[in-house]
C-alpha cells in the first residue's frame, strides 16, 4: 500500500540484509541459457555486488567511475550494455561516495535489479521499471538484520536458480513460505511495520521526498556557498540526498578532525567519512529532523567564520 507495489510482484523477507542479496542475485538469475550479467558500477556498494557475481558467474562492468574516485555516473552514451544479459544490475544510492541516481536507468529490455538500501522509503518507486528491487531496512524502514525484496512473479517460480544455490538464498522457497521458511527476525519486522503505520500516516512517500528535498537543499547550499571553504567532490547531477560526503579547505585533515570535535560539543555526531575515503559526511536518512540539519547548517557557517584564513 504505502509503496504501491503493483499486481505481478511479490513481497519478501530474507534475513542477511542487503549484502546477501549480491550471492542471492546472480544464485536465483544464473542458473539458465544466460550466465552473465551486466553492472552499473558507480561506487564501492555496486562494486562489491559486481566482484561477488563472478563466483558464479560472468558479471560485466557496463560502467564503472571508480577513475573518478565515484563521484559521477558516466553519461549512457558510454554504457556498454549486452542485450544478452540475464540482468542489469545497479545501485540507486552509494552510501560511502554521496553519489545517486535521480531517475531509473533506461537499460532497454533487459531485466533490472536494483539496491535501493540506502534511499528506499524516501522517495516513490518505479516498481514496473524493475524485475526486482532489494534493500537493507537500517537505514530507513527498521532495524539492521532484513532485507525486502519486490520480486516480480515470474522470478518467484525459480526457473533461472542455480542448482547451487543455498536454501536460505532461494526467492522460490522464500515466496513459497510466505518469508516464514525459518523463524524471521520478529522484532526488526514488528519495528518495520510500525514506521510503515507512520509513514501512512504523515503523508506516504510523498513526504519524505519532500523532507528529503528539503534537508539535502540546505546543506548542499550550506556547502556550495562557502566560498570554497567546504566541498562536495561529487557531481552536481548526481549528488545524493541520503548522504553529502564534503572536504574542509581542500582535504585539511587537521581542521577536519577540529571540525568533528567541536561538533560534538553541540550535540552533532557520526560526521567522518567513510574509513576509505576520508573527509567528512553528513547522512540526512528519515530519521533525521530538518532541524538537526539546520543546526548542523549552523554550526558549520559559524566553524568556517572562524577558521578560515
Amino acid at each position: 500500500d504505502v509503496l504501491g507495489v503493483p499486481e505481478g510482484y511479490k513481497v519478501i523477507f530474507m534475513q542477511g540484509g542487503a549484502t546477501l542479496q549480491f550471492s542471492a542475485v546472480p544464485l536465483n538469475l544464473l542458473g539458465g541459457a544466460k550466465t552473465k550479467a551486466d553492472y552499473l558500477i558507480t561506487g564501492q556498494w555496486s562494486e562489491k555486488a559486481h566482484k561477488e557475481c563472478a563466483k558464479y558467474g560472468t558479471p560485466q562492468a557496463v560502467c564503472n567511475s571508480k577513475p573518478t574516485k565515484f563521484t559521477t555516473i558516466p553519461s549512457k552514451a558510454d554504457w556498454k550494455l549486452d542485450p544478452e544479459a540475464a540482468y542489469v544490475h545497479y545501485c540507486m544510492n552509494e552510501t560511502v561516495n554521496g553519489v545517486e541516481f535521480k531517475t531509473t536507468p533506461d537499460v532497454g529490455d533487459v531485466p533490472l535489479i536494483a539496491d535501493m538500501s540506502s534511499n528506499f522509503c524516501s522517495r516513490p518507486i518505479e516498481v514496473r521499471k524493475h524485475a526486482y528491487i532489494y534493500a537493507g531496512l537500517q537505514k530507513n524502514l527498521g532495524p539492521a538484520g532484513l532485507s525486502v525484496g519486490i520480486l516480480r512473479d515470474d522470478w518467484a517460480a525459480g526457473k533461472n536458480e542455480m542448482k547451487i544455490c543455498p536454501t536460505y538464498c532461494s526467492w522460490k522457497i522464500t515466496a513459497d513460505n510466505g518469508s516464514m521458511y525459518n523463524t524471521p527476525a520478529c522484532f526488526t519486522l514488528y519495528v518495520m511495520g510500525e514506521y510503515l503505520k507512520y509513514t501512512k500516516k504523515v503523508g506516504g512517500l510523498t513526504y519524505w521526498d519532500e523532507q528529503s528535498d528539503k534537508k539535502s537543499r540546505l546543506l548542499y547550499d550550506t556547502i556550495d556557498g562557502s566560498d570554497g571553504f567546504y566541498k562536495c567532490p561529487v557531481e552536481k547531477s548526481c549528488r545524493s540526498r541520503m548522504n553529502v560526503p564534503f572536504t574542509i579547505m581542500g582535504g585539511n585533515e587537521e581542521l577536519e578532525k577540529k571540525f568533528m570535535e567541536q561538533a560534538k560539543k553541540v550535540k552533532l555526531y557520526t560526521l567522518a567519512g567513510h574509513r576509505s575515503v576520508g573527509g567528512c559526511r553528513a547522512s540526512l536518512y528519515n530519521g533525521m529532523p530538518v532541524e538537526g540539519v539546520e543546526k548542523l547548517s549552523d554550526f558549520m557557517k559559524s566553524f568556517r567564520d572562524e577558521n578560515r584564513t
